[in-house]
Formats: C-alpha cells, structure tokens, sequence
C-alpha cells in the first residue's frame, strides 16, 4: 500500500478555550470571531449585539443544537459561553437520569464519573463541528486551585479552569487536551512588598490593563500553537490571523444553495401549464410560503391566545409549574403536546390517563421525561403510527 504523504500548515477550523475571571472580557473577546453563534447557558450576551440560541434548560438540548450547528452551518464560528455552566447542565442531567439529589450521593467521587462521560460527548460534538469548517470557541471561569507539584516539597495555589478536575476524572484536562490553544485573560497586576521584617506586606497595584497568556506558567495553564508569545494585550487581533475567516464557506454555500433546489422540483408542474402567463405569478405565490417552513417545529399553544411564550413562561402559561421548562423547551423543538405526553405516560403505567400534567412530581419530568427524552419521542412517535388512520382503499394488514 503506497503512503500518501503531504507537507506544510493545513488550514483548518481552530478549537479555542477562553477562561479568565469575572468580568475580564471573555465574551467580548470571543465575539470579535469571525460570524460568532453564541449559545449562551448562562445569559452573559443580553447586553451585546451578537446572534444567539436560545438558552439551553437541559443538556439534551445543549447537545442537539450543536448537533443543529454542523448540520446547518449558520456560522463560521461557534461560542459556548460558559463551559463550566454547561459543565452545570451534565451535572443535573446525570442526577436526574439516576434519580440522585446530589452529585455525590453514590458516594465519593462516584458521579463525577458520569458527568465526565457526558462532558465527552459534547467534546466530541464540537470537534465534528470543527471538522465541518466551524470555528469552535470554549469560555470558561477560572478559579484559583491549590496544586501539589510531584518534584517539589510544598504545594503553591495556581489559576484553573473551573471545572472538574480531579486525578482520575477531569473535564478540565479533555477540554485542555481537545484544544488547539488554551489562552487565560487576566487583569496585570504587580504586587509590591511593603515594609520591613514581619511587618511587610504586599500591596497590588494596576490591576487596568487586561492581557492574554498564551503560554504555559507555574500560575496557569495555557497553550497555543501559534508561536504567540507568553503574553499579548487582550486583544482579538492579536490571533486573527491564525483562524480562518469564512472556514468551509464554498461548502456553506453549496448546501445553501441546494436546499431551494428541493422546492423547485414541485415548482415543475406549474411548468407544465405555462402555456398560459398567469400560472407564473401562481408559481411565485407558493413562494411566501418559505417563510412558513419554521413551523415544521409545531410550535404547541402555551397561550390562551395561541401565542408562543419561552423559557419559565411557557410552563406558567401552560398553567404547569417552573420545572416543567426544559422538558416545555424540548416538546416545542419536536413538536411533542402535554396531551401525547399524558398519553405515553399513562401507556407506560406511571400515572392514570385523567392525572393532569400539573401534578407530575418534579422528579419525574426531570428525571423521566427530560432526561430520557430520546426514549419519550421514540415512544410518542411509536404510538402516533398506531393511531394514524388507515388510507382509504389500504388493505386491512390485521386481516391478511
């Protein structure tokens, strides 16, 4: 088998974590990138002009619309701000899949396990979006940890991502790994030693100028491989020129494109008729009908007005309680009722067929609908087709 060998840089989509304090600028930072999508699980973008999603209540959802992204292409960038409050979502999913109060009620360090393996999945969504020419940008909180350096006798505190992060399980260590640079922003800051013998004492000073470490250091973690410096202002300009602009653009437009080829094939007949002129114009009436194709999600009517309300809205429009929102923001994406809710789970025994929605305990929208919600719509769907009617002059299968 002959090798196929190539040489040089190969362009391609970049893989970026920001973290840093409070405040610094991340989510500044991160929308100077070239056409950004945000999707924000913590609301830190209301103030900035920026597109977004909307607010994932659920790690199913957080997942399906990266998912969305690489199939759809909508941007040449795509920002999760923040990781670790995306880090929260695996966390509530995990304890609701397993019916746990708390993380730690399998016993030490038992749930962290599991939450990893979820954090993994997410990883490994966003190098496939990567790999379709999407640029991928992580923020994240830092916090300051006490490290204990295996060659040296004393332990020092150091900045770190704010995430998991033990010895046999750590999303910090993948999310540093699956990176192509890992850059911490930071206020400088000089600390100046203030008087004499056990008298002295450190006094900050600056603390205004905000600057970028792309390098490694026994305070922080960083990476990059750019050849940047250990440190440059926190500025995007500084690493514009090492992530592509419009990544996999003539695919983005190939796609576009090839989705209004699809219409046209119906647009055929018309042709047909075109003997008479009047037909032509028939032929552009269907084309207002493009902006109707967003009603495939089957938007549910939470309203008494049929309007569409969002988030904790919807559930007090709905007349359900607050925690019903991520399983409401999942039902409204796939087009799922309370009615067809109520009838699979009083199908599966768990609740009689006149318990109204309202009263579902918490535990068990959380942990058996919102957690298993793959599960739910192959059931819904499953009982869709059995209640589907029979075409008229279709053969009766049950009789043959």
């Amino acid at each position: 088998m002959a090798l196929s060998i190539t040489r040089g840089i190969v362009p391609k989509a970049q893989k970026v974590i920001v973290y840093g304090p409070e405040g610094v600028g991340k989510t500044s930072f991160a929308a100077k990138f070239p056409d950004p999508l945000f999707i924000d699980t913590e609301g830190s973008t209301e103030h900035y002009d920026v597109a977004r999603t909307e607010t994932p209540r659920s790690w199913p959802m957080l997942l399906d619309q990266v998912r969305e992204v690489k199939a759809t292409r909508p941007c040449a960038t795509l920002v999760i701000d923040t990781a670790d409050w995306a880090e929260q979502l695996a966390i509530r999913h995990v304890c609701d899949e397993k019916s746990w109060k708390s993380i730690e009620d399998p016993g030490y360090g038992k749930g962290y396990t599991f939450v990893v393996e979820e954090f993994g999945k997410l990883l490994n969504l966003l190098s496939d979006v990567a790999e379709a020419g999407i640029n991928v940008v992580l923020t994240a909180h830092a916090a300051i940890r006490k490290f204990d350096q295996p060659d040296e006798a004393a332990s020092y505190n150091r900045w770190a991502l704010a995430l998991i992060d033990a010895a046999k399980m750590s999303d910090a260590a993948k999310a540093k790994e699956w990176a192509d640079a890992v850059l911490f922003a930071n206020y400088e800051t000089i600390v100046e030693v203030v008087g004499d013998g056990k008298g002295a004492k450190g006094k900050a000073r600056g603390g205004q100028k905000r600057v970028l470490h792309a390098q490694h250091h026994a305070c922080w973690d960083a990476k990059n491989r750019w050849d940047l410096p250990p440190q440059v202002p926190l500025d995007f300009a500084q690493i514009a020129a090492f992530v592509p602009a419009a990544p996999a653009a003539s695919r983005v437009r190939a796609a576009s494109a090839a989705v209004p080829a699809r219409p046209a094939a119906p647009a055929a007949p018309p042709a047909k008729t075109a003997p008479a002129a009047p037909p032509a114009p028939a032929a552009a009436a269907p084309a207002p009908a493009a902006p109707a194709a967003p009603k495939p999600v089957q938007s549910i009517v939470f309203a008494d007005d049929g309007s569409v309300v969002s988030d904790t809205a919807k559930s007090k429009a709905a007349g359900l309680p607050d925690f019903w929102a991520p399983a409401l923001q999942l039902m409204e994406r796939d087009g799922v009722s309370v009615e067809e809710i109520r009838a699979m789970s009083a199908a599966k025994g768990f609740f009689s067929a006149d318990t109204p929605a309202e009263n579902y305990p918490e535990d068990y929208v959380l942990g058996g609908i919102v957690a298993q919600w793959d599960k739910c719509v192959a059931n819904i769907k499953a009982m869709r087709e059995e209640t589907e009617p029979v075409p008229f002059g279709a053969p009766d299968m049950t009789k043959i």
